[in-house]
C-alpha cells in the first residue's frame, strides 16, 4: 500500500507533535505516526520535573551560562543563544495561551517555579510531578481538535531516499533527498510505503539500550539507526546521561525520581545516612547529573549495597504537602512499599538521555535534503557534553516549531513521478520464523554490554571489549534480518545494535574525558 502526505512524521511525543501542530495550522496534511498502540507512550509522557520558562527576575545570558557550565563548554553556541532568547516565551505563548495547559500555582495564584541542579535561578514551571502527561495529553488532544492525523501501532523501517531505492537510473546524479518512509503495520504485518515532501523524524532517545534506563521500553534509537544507514551525519554519540536517581525496587521498573526533589530539598545519602556528595562537587546535591551519577555509582560500588538513599522526609522545603507536590512519586513509591513522607527512597542511577543523535542545525534541517529531526533524536548542541534539567522539552517545543516554520517557508514539492519509481517492500522469500526468546535474549545482551563497558564510567579496554562484543551481535542480527519475517521486535532489535555500535565507536574515538562522556585512565 503506498500513502502520499506533505509531511510524514515519525513520534508523537512533544518534538513530533508541535511540529505537527504548526504544519497543520499552515494548511499542510501532515501524519503523525507511533510504534506504539497509545499514541502518549513516549518519553514526553513520563517527565516529571518541569520545562524551563521566562521569568521577570531572569535573564537570557544567566541561563546561556548555566547551560554552558553544565554542558563542559562543548555547547554549540549558534543553538544556545536561539534557545535562550526564543525558548523560555513559549512556554506561555503556545503552551499556556493556545494549548491551554495550566502549570502548578502558589498559594498566591502565582506559577510555581521550582529549582533543579546546575540552575542558578528558579526558572522550572512544573504541573505537580505529571509536567510530561500534562503536556503530552494536551498536545495530542489540541492536535486532534485541529485534524492532524494519527497512526499508531505503524514502526517506521528506513527512510526512503532517491539515491538508495530508486529505479530511475538518473537519481544517482542528484543530490541524495529523503522521500519518505517505509513502515510496518503492526497489527496486519505488512509494510506500507509512505512518500512526502518531508519527513520529519521525532523518535526518541536511546535508554532501552541500557540495562538500567528510565525510558519506556520504546527507546531502542530507532530514528539514530535509520539515518545513519540513509548516509546522515551523527555526532556526540559518545554523551549519554545516566540520571542519579531511579526508583530501585524489585518491582517497579524503569521510574525515575525527579532531579526536582533535590531542588525541593532532598538529600542523597549512605546506608549509615551520611550524605556525600560535598565529597564529589561544592554544589553538593545540586552538582550536575553526571557528577551525581558517578558520585552514586561509585557509592554503589564501593559499599557493596546495591542502591543508595534519596532522603525528602527530613529534607523538604516547599510550600505544599510533600504527598501533593510530588503525586507521581509519592503514590508509585507508595504502591512499592515506600513512605516518602517518613522514609529515604532507595536509587541508583539510569539511563536517561541522549545528548548526541542527528546533526541539525536552528532550523531543525539534517544533511539530508528535506530531512528534519527534533527532540531527543536530534542533536542541535545545545546540551554539550550533558544536558541542563528541564532544558530537554524546551527543546523539543522550540525545534519542533523550528522545524515547521521551515517546512512552510520553502514550501517544496516533489514530482509525484519520482515517487512512481519507488519500489514496494521486498520481502524474502522464504521467510524465517523467530523464536521471540531468542530476540530478547540478544536485546538483553546488548542492554547488559552496554550497561557494564560503555556506561557511566568507562575505560579504553572496556569500550573494546563492547565494541567486540557488538561486532559478533551485530553480525548475526543483520544476517537474521534479511531473512526474517518483518515485525516490531526484529527491527527494535536491529536499531538497538547499530545505534550501540555508534555510541562506543564515537566513545573509543573520543578519548578526552568530559561531560558525561568520562574515561577512567
Amino acid at each position: 500500500m503506498r500513502h502520499y502526505y506533505d509531511i510524514v512524521i515519525a513520534g508523537s511525543g512533544l518534538a513530533g507533535l508541535t511540529c505537527a501542530i504548526h504544519l497543520k495550522k499552515k494548511g499542510f496534511r501532515v501524519v503523525v505516526m507511533t510504534k506504539e498502540t497509545k499514541i502518549n507512550e513516549t518519553n514526553t509522557f513520563y517527565a516529571q520535573g518541569g520545562i524551563i520558562a521566562s521569568r521577570d527576575d531572569d535573564s537570557a545570558e544567566l541561563l546561556r551560562n548555566d547551560l554552558l557550565r553544565a554542558g563542559s563548554g562543548y555547547n554549540n553556541l549558534e543553538a544556545v543563544d536561539f534557545f535562550v532568547k526564543q525558548g523560555p516565551p513559549l512556554v506561555f505563548s503556545f503552551l499556556v495561551d493556545e494549548v491551554g495547559i495550566q502549570f502548578s500555582k502558589s498559594e498566591e495564584g502565582k506559577i510555581d517555579y521550582t529549582e533543579e541542579a546546575a540552575h542558578s535561578s528558579r526558572r522550572i514551571v512544573h504541573y505537580e510531578d505529571h509536567t510530561g502527561d500534562k503536556i503530552e495529553d494536551s498536545l495530542i488532544s489540541y492536535a486532534q481538535k485541529l485534524g492532524v492525523e494519527f497512526l499508531s501501532d505503524y514502526t517506521a523501517i528506513d527512510l526512503i531516499t532517491n539515491n538508495h531505492h530508486s529505479r530511475d537510473p538518473q537519481e544517482v546524479y542528484r543530490d541524495r533527498e529523503v522521500f519518505g518512509v517505509y513502515a510496518l503495520n503492526n497489527k496486519k504485518g505488512v509494510t506500507e510505503a509512505f512518500f512526502a515532501n518531508n519527513v520529519v523524524l521525532a523518535t526518541g532517545g536511546t535508554g532501552n539500550l541500557y540495562y538500567h534506563s528510565t525510558n519506556p521500553v520504546s527507546a531502542t534509537g530507532d530514528g539514530i539507526s535509520m539515518a545513519h544507514r540513509a548516509g546522515v551525519d551523527i555526532i556526540n554519540a559518545q554523551f549519554v546521561q545516566f540520571h542519579p536517581t531511579s526508583l530501585y525496587h524489585r518491582d517497579i521498573k524503569r521510574f525515575l525520581i525527579s532531579e526536582s526533589l533535590r531542588g525541593e530539598g532532598a538529600r542523597l545519602t549512605d546506608h549509615q545516612g551520611n550524605n556525600f556528595m560535598a565529597e564529589y562537587s561544592e554544589l553538593g546535591d545540586l552538582a550536575p547529573r553526571d557528577v551525581v551519577s558517578r558520585a552514586v555509582y561509585e557509592r554503589i560500588n564501593k559499599s557493596g549495597k546495591e542502591y543508595m538513599l534519596l532522603d525528602i522526609a527530613s529534607h523538604y522545603k516547599g510550600r505544599e504537602p510533600l504527598e501533593k507536590r510530588f503525586s507521581k512519586i509519592y503514590n508509585t513509591c507508595k504502591m512499592g512499599g515506600i513512605d516518602i513522607t517518613r522514609e529515604p527512597i532507595p536509587i541508583t542511577p539510569a539511563a536517561h538521555y541522549f545528548c548526541g543523535g542527528i546533526k541539525t542545525d536552528t532550523k531543525a534541517r539534517t544533511s539530508l535534503k528535506n530531512l528534519y529531526a527534533v527532540g531527543e533524536v536530534s542533536c542541535t548542541g545545545l546540551h554539550g557534553a550533558n544536558r541542563l534539567a528541564s532544558a530537554s522539552l524546551l527543546e523539543a517545543l522550540l525545534w519542533g516549531k523550528a522545524a515547521a516554520e521551515d517546512i512552510a517557508l520553502k514550501n517544496s514539492e516533489i514530482r509525484k513521478n519520482r515517487f512512481d519509481n519507488i519500489p514496494d517492500w521486498e520481502y524474502p522469500s522464504p521467510a524465517e520464523a523467530f523464536d521471540p526468546l531468542l530476540i530478547d535474549q540478544d536485546m538483553k545482551a546488548i542492554q547488559l554490554t552496554m550497561w557494564n563497558y560503555a556506561g557511566i564510567i568507562r575505560t579504553d579496554k572496556g569500550l573494546r571489549r563492547a565494541q567486540a562484543d557488538l561486532d559478533y551481535y551485530a553480525h548475526r542480527i543483520l544476517k537474521f534480518y534479511k531473512s526474517a519475517e518483518i515485525s516490531k521486535e526484529i527491527i527494535e532489535l536491529r536499531n538497538a545494535v547499530v545505534s550501540s555500535q555508534l555510541i562506543v565507536a564515537a566513545a573509543l574515538k573520543n578519548s578526552n574525558s568530559v561531560g558525561c562522556h568520562y574515561i577512567r585512565k
